[in-house]
């Protein structure tokens, strides 16, 4: 970020502000990670702060400090739209283009407020006043992280701030095991860790507290995976009915795209998940090396993000969109046999 936004967004700040902060639509870790430790860190100077989701999320990511405080949009429209209306300033986390803040667009594009962008996704659109991006991020919560340093308050960062940038760090890399994962990810990582995070609490909270209908969800995944080895390919689909059947919950899934990856020679792998409420098929995408999933997804399935790890979409009904997805990998042989 150029030092002389920096400096303008430390005079700002140096005055109570009305603040919203804001995360995509389906927020995962690293969502709700970065936003509540900017919210913890805004608080700590007397700002007004609100954390407005555009819906719920995943219970696993309930227990972070403050979480409570958070208003979804989709349930709390109207006091959603006061705070908005009321705003001063607006930081938007986690994503790069209105669109993908859902029924929430349209007052967040009208509002007068001061806008300042942060997140780590390619191609980032030109709505905000202040734009923090960087693609060779591990993570928003990562460049939060960067963003308190910057303005010179590294020591301002608490047991609360350090626990919710923790959660989004390690969520965004796998827990540190994907290439975005630096040295300076560790870095920070152990600063955070001296100033209160827990590691090992943390990641029990995220990953080690299972429903034994999750895992038998999984087993129904499992069953449903289907590997392409002339493309080095893999993919799994669940249907509305089978998510029914084993009484669906947010973030039940997350993580399932990345067995396909696990396979022995694969490089590509994909999760279908079927949403008759939304009439579409909801697809995550994940790669190994250079092939893009973030260009794939982008060319053929209304998404995005990154390299390695992407979302879509598909208004098609699931056997037309694995059609679709198979008859398109012919267009990548090359990437993908390499």
């Amino acid at each position: 970020m150029k030092k002389d936004d920096i400096n303008s967004i430390k005079t700002l700040l140096s005055t109570p502000q009305a603040v919203v902060v804001i995360p995509h639509k389906n927020p995962d870790g690293d969502a709700i990670g970065s936003t509540l430790g900017l919210f913890h860190y805004l608080k700590s100077y007397g700002h007004q702060v609100t954390v407005i989701a555009p819906n719920d999320y995943p219970d696993f990511l309930k227990w972070m400090p403050e979480e409570s405080t958070i208003l979804k949009y989709e349930t709390q429209k109207e006091k959603s739209d006061q705070f908005i209306n009321e705003a001063n300033i607006i930081f938007t986390l986690d994503f790069n283009d209105l669109s993908r803040i859902g029924d929430m667009q349209d007052i967040v594009a009208e509002s007068t407020a001061t806008k300042v962008m942060i997140d780590h996704h390619q191609q980032p659109g030109d709505y905000a006043d202040y734009m923090y991006s960087d693609v060779s991020m591990s993570s928003t919560a990562e460049m939060v992280y960067h963003f308190i340093d910057m303005l010179d308050d590294n020591d301002k960062i608490t047991t609360e701030i350090a626990t919710c940038l923790y959660v989004g760090i390690m969520t965004d890399t796998g827990s540190f095991r994907f290439p975005s994962t630096t040295s300076t990810t560790h870095e920070v990582v152990s600063d955070l860790i001296s100033k209160g995070a827990k590691n090992s609490e943390i990641h029990n909270n995220i990953y080690d507290t299972n429903s034994y209908s999750r895992l038998q969800l999984l087993g129904r995944a499992l069953s449903n995976l289907k590997v392409i080895p002339e493309y080095r390919t893999a993919y799994i689909t669940l249907s509305q009915e089978e998510l029914n059947t084993f009484n669906f919950k947010k973030g039940d899934t997350e993580g399932f795209v990345n067995y396909g990856l696990s396979l022995e020679g694969i490089i590509f792998a994909a999760i279908f998940i079927e949403s008759q409420q939304e009439k579409i098929i909801k697809i995550s995408l994940r790669s190994k090396g250079e092939f893009s999933v973030n260009e794939l997804s982008r060319a053929h399935f209304n998404g995005g993000g990154h390299t390695n790890a992407a979302g879509g979409r598909s208004e098609l009904n699931m056997k037309q969109t694995i059609d679709k997805f198979i008859s398109i990998l012919p267009l990548y042989t090359e990437d993908l046999k390499q």
